[in-house]
């Protein structure tokens, strides 16, 4: 019978051991943190931009409002009538009859500041347009001359009453 003799593995002695996966486990603590602070800064990116686009939204929101509520103004002082809600402080005596003057909205807007807003610029043009007043709906010249009347509106509003961090501007033309 050949036997042949075990052989005893003995676990190798703490100053023979080399610590490899101590090294391993290290290195990938160290890329776990990187991923970790990537994408902390990330999402912090993406937070201030979906504030700054929310405040623009805002903004321009309020803007458009505020337009609406000179539109609705410029019909009572056409009309001689008082509707309830569209006040933005608009008087006869504030609409410009000149229309080449020079005015430029955006040259206009450029020179306005943030505490400015609200503000808005309402331009009477129809006199501008050649032909505006006698043609109806297409159809050519008129005998009944309806009076058209055409503004151009400017107005500049920020996205907060207090604290406000955006402005929007909005050149329109409004004809009635």
């Amino acid at each position: 019978m050949n036997m042949q003799p075990r052989i005893r593995r003995q676990p190798a002695s703490p100053h023979q051991q080399r610590g490899a996966v101590l090294y391993i486990a290290l290195i990938m603590l160290v890329l776990l943190a990187l991923i970790g602070i990537t994408a902390m800064r990330v999402a912090g990116l993406q937070e201030r931009m979906s504030a700054n686009y929310y405040a623009f939204n805002r903004a321009f929101q309020n803007t458009e409002g505020l337009v609406r509520q000179v539109e609705c103004r410029l019909e009572d002082i056409g009309n001689r009538t008082t509707t309830a809600g569209c006040d933005p402080g608009l008087e006869q005596s504030d609409i410009s009859l000149i229309c080449n003057d020079g005015y430029d909205a955006g040259t206009w807007v450029a020179n306005r500041q943030l505490s400015d807003a609200p503000e808005f610029n309402v331009r009477k043009i129809d006199g501008c347009v050649a032909g505006e007043s006698s043609v109806v709906m297409g159809v050519g010249p008129s005998s009944e001359l309806s009076p058209i009347s055409i503004y151009q509106i400017t107005a500049y509003q920020a996205d907060a009453d207090n604290n406000s961090t955006s402005t929007a501007a909005v050149d329109t033309v409004f004809k009635f």
